[in-house]
């Protein structure tokens, strides 16, 4: 099984979501609110004629659980809908093995299952 990571913009969330869904079938997802920042360091905003930084931004962690042959494809898709058009802060998405994944409430194995919540 392979876990796929995301950080993307929260107002991406749910078109990311759905785009796995549409594009894959994969419907297991788990979504943290998180903040941060990459290269863009923060924006800078201006109230009552005072100048504030805001060093981090607002974003979301998704983390998708998925059978080896469609971790490609679900990389692929968030990459693609997470993409604001925005020159940066679109976030990132990675891939990693995961290993003795099992079901809380049995203990059984979830390997050669597709992950469906």
């Amino acid at each position: 099984m392979i876990k796929v990571e995301a950080v993307v913009i929260r107002e991406r969330v749910e078109t990311v979501i759905d785009a796995v869904e549409h594009e894959t079938g994969h419907v297991g997802v788990t979504v943290i609110e998180a903040i941060g920042h990459g290269s863009q360091r923060g924006v800078t905003h201006e109230y009552r004629g005072r100048v504030f930084e805001s060093r981090f931004l607002p974003k979301a962690y998704l983390m998708f659980l998925v059978e080896d042959d469609l971790a490609q494809a679900v990389v692929d898709t968030v990459a693609d809908a997470a993409r604001s058009g925005n020159e940066s802060g679109d976030g990132l998405v990675w891939a990693s093995p995961v290993r003795n994944v099992m079901h809380n409430r049995t203990g059984s194995p979830l390997a050669g299952e597709v992950t469906r919540s």
